[in-house]
C-alpha cells in the first residue's frame, strides 16, 4: 500500500489547564497567613481591586466605590491618567461556570443537620486578581527567604516525577517529613487515607528517599544511615551489621562488633568514623518552617438541638472588592487598543479572582461540613469514638476529587469543644475489629494505648503483647508489631525501659 500524505478529521476529548483554573487550584492549599500575602500583592498591582474593610455584615462582591484602595504607582497613574468619557463594556468570557459547574456565590454559615442539600446564609466573601506566575511574596522576598526542606524537595518531586498519582502520594509524603529530615507518619496510614496500594507509596518513598539531602524521608536512623552509605557504595555486608547494631556503637562494645561484623580492630575503628561522619538529622540544614500561630479557619458549635453548626472565620478571608464605579470612570476614559486592553484585563482578572476565593471558601466548608458528618462521634465523645476516613470518602460525598479534598486539608484547621486540630488529623487508616464488628481509626487506637500505658502501676508495666490482648479483649484485632509501632510513634518507651524508669524513681522517693 503506498504512503502518502492525507487529512484526517478526528474527534477527542482533553483537560487544558488554563492560567486562571490553575489559579483558582492553588488557592485552595493556601493558608490563611499565605492568602492574606497573595491578596495584599494582588491589591498593590490592581487598580480596580479594594479592601472592604469598613464591612461590619456579610460580604458583597462587585461592589462600589469611589477609587482604588491600593495599586502600585505605574498601574495607579495608569489609571488615572484616563479622563472620564465613553464607557466600555465588561469582557470576561473566561468559561467559569464550565470550571465550577455552575455554582453560584455563597457561603458564610452552614447548618449540617441537613443530610444532602447544604442550606447557604449570610454573605459571600471575594478574592483578588492578577498574574499568578510571581508568587504571593514578589522577586524581592525570593533574594532573601530561605528555602525550607519542603520546597527543597517539591521542587525535586516536579521533576523525578509525572505521573499525576504519584505527584500526589509525593506530596503526601513530603508532607510527612519533619523539620530533621524523617518521615514522621506510618506509609501504611498515608495508603489508607489516600485509598492507594501500600506498594505504590513505598515506589513513591524510595523515589524520594534518592533526593538531596541523602537520607531524607528515612523512617529511623538505621535507613537514614543506609540511605547515605549506599550513596557513597559503602554500604557492604560488614556496613550493614554495623548498622543493624547502632546500640552496640552507644555502648562502644566494639569486641561485639567485630565479632558481628567479621572485621579487625583497625576495620572497625574505621568504619564506626565513617558512622560518625554521617549526618543523622540531613534536614537540619534548611530553614525550618516559619513557625505561625495557629488561626483555626472553621469553628465547630453544638446546637441546641444536639447537631453541629459549621462557620467559616471571616478573619481568615480577605474582604476584597471589585471597584465598578472606578472602572466605569478610566474605562470611559480609555483613548486607545492598549488603554483598552489594560482595563479590561484588571477587570477580567480581578472579577474571575473574586470568584475563584469565593469558590475557596465555599468548598472549605463543604469538606469541613463532611468531616462533621463523618466523625459525629469525636465532637461528642472524644478521640476514642474517631472513625477511620479517607480522603476518597470525603470526595466522593460531595462530589469532588480527591486531589482537590487533599489540598483543602493542608494547613487549614478547625476548632471545636476539644481544641483546635488540622483537618488532616480526622483521616486515619481504619483498624478491623474482632467479629463483624465496626473498624477502628488508627488514631483512636494510638489514644487507647497510650491511655493505658499513662494508667499502668509501677508494678505491672504492660508488655506489647499484653496491650494486643486487652485491645482484643475491647474488639480490636491488632498485630503485636503494630502496637510496638504505634508505641514508637508516641514516643513511649518499652516496658523494660519502663519499668527501669519507675523502679528508679520509687527508689528516688525511698
Amino acid at each position: 500500500m503506498a504512503m502518502m500524505p492525507r487529512m484526517e478529521l478526528r474527534q477527542g476529548q482533553s483537560l487544558v489547564m488554563t492560567p486562571q483554573l490553575l489559579q483558582a487550584i492553588k488557592l485552595l492549599q493556601l493558608s490563611h497567613l499565605e492568602l492574606q500575602s497573595f491578596v495584599e500583592t494582588e491589591l498593590e498591582r490592581n487598580p480596580l481591586l479594594e479592601r472592604d474593610d469598613a464591612s461590619d455584615g456579610p460580604l458583597q462582591l462587585n461592589g462600589a466605590g469611589d477609587g482604588p484602595l491600593a495599586a502600585d504607582p505605574e498601574s495607579y497613574a495608569r489609571a488615572e491618567s484616563l479622563n472620564t468619557q465613553e464607557g466600555m463594556e465588561n469582557r470576561l468570557g473566561t468559561g467559569l461556570d464550565n470550571v465550577f459547574q455552575g455554582e453560584q456565590p455563597s457561603v458564610a454559615r452552614l447548618d449540617t443537620r441537613g443530610a444532602d442539600s447544604l442550606p447557604i446564609v449570610g454573605g459571600s466573601y471575594g478574592g483578588a486578581g492578577g498574574s499568578f506566575e510571581d508568587g504571593p511574596d514578589g522577586f524581592e522576598s525570593g533574594l532573601t527567604a530561605e528555602t525550607s526542606l519542603h520546597e527543597h524537595l517539591s521542587q525535586q518531586l516536579d521533576l523525578a516525577v509525572t505521573e499525576p498519582v504519584d505527584r500526589i502520594i509525593g506530596r503526601h509524603l513530603i508532607d510527612a517529613v519533619d523539620d530533621a529530615g524523617y518521615l514522621s507518619e506510618p506509609i501504611t496510614d498515608i495508603a489508607e487515607r489516600l485509598g492507594i496500594g501500600l506498594d505504590r507509596v513505598e515506589q513513591v518513598l524510595r523515589v524520594i528517599q534518592g533526593f538531596d539531602p541523602s537520607g531524607v524521608a528515612a523512617r529511623d536512623v538505621r535507613e537514614c544511615l543506609s540511605i547515605q552509605l549506599r550513596d557513597r557504595d559503602r554500604f557492604d555486608p560488614a556496613m550493614q551489621a554495623l548498622v543493624a547494631n547502632l546500640h552496640l556503637v552507644a555502648k562502644r562494645d566494639f569486641a561485639g562488633l567485630k565479632r558481628i561484623c567479621g572485621v579487625d580492630d583497625e576495620d572497625i575503628a574505621d568504619m564506626v568514623a565513617e558512622i560518625r561522619r554521617l549526618d543523622p538529622k540531613p534536614g537540619r540544614g534548611f530553614g525550618g518552617a516559619m513557625a505561625e500561630t495557629v488561626v483555626p479557619d472553621v469553628f465547630i458549635r453544638a446546637a441546641p438541638d444536639g447537631s453541629w453548626l459549621v462557620d467559616l472565620n471571616p478573619d481568615t478571608l480577605p474582604r476584597v472588592l471589585v471597584n465598578q464605579t472606578y472602572h466605569a470612570r478610566v474605562s470611559r476614559a480609555a483613548r486607545n487598543d492598549e488603554d483598552k486592553a489594560f482595563i479590561a484585563e484588571c477587570l477580567q482578572t480581578a472579577n474571575w479572582l473574586t470568584r475563584s476565593l469565593e469558590q475557596r471558601a465555599r468548598t472549605i466548608l463543604k469538606v469541613a461540613s463532611e468531616i462533621v458528618r463523618q466523625q459525629d462521634g469525636f465532637f461528642a465523645h472524644g478521640v476514642e469514638h474517631l472513625r477511620p476516613l479517607n480522603l476518597k470518602t470525603v470526595a466522593d460525598a460531595i462530589g469532588m476529587h480527591e486531589s482537590t479534598v487533599s489540598r483543602v486539608t493542608s494547613n487549614k484547621y478547625l476548632t471545636c469543644a476539644r481544641g483546635v486540630f488540622e483537618m488532616k488529623y480526622f483521616f486515619s487508616a481504619a483498624i478491623a475489629a474482632t467479629g463483624y464488628g465496626e473498624a477502628h481509626s488508627a488514631e483512636a487506637v494510638r489514644f487507647r494505648i497510650k491511655q493505658m500505658i499513662d494508667e499502668e502501676a509501677p508494678s505491672e508495666v504492660l508488655s506489647d503483647d499484653a496491650i494486643v490482648a486487652r485491645l482484643k479483649s475491647s474488639g480490636i484485632e491488632i498485630a503485636r508489631r503494630t502496637v510496638a509501632k504505634y508505641r514508637e510513634s508516641l514516643r513511649i518507651p518499652s516496658s523494660m525501659e519502663r519499668r527501669r524508669e519507675k523502679v528508679a524513681m520509687a527508689m528516688g522517693r525511698g
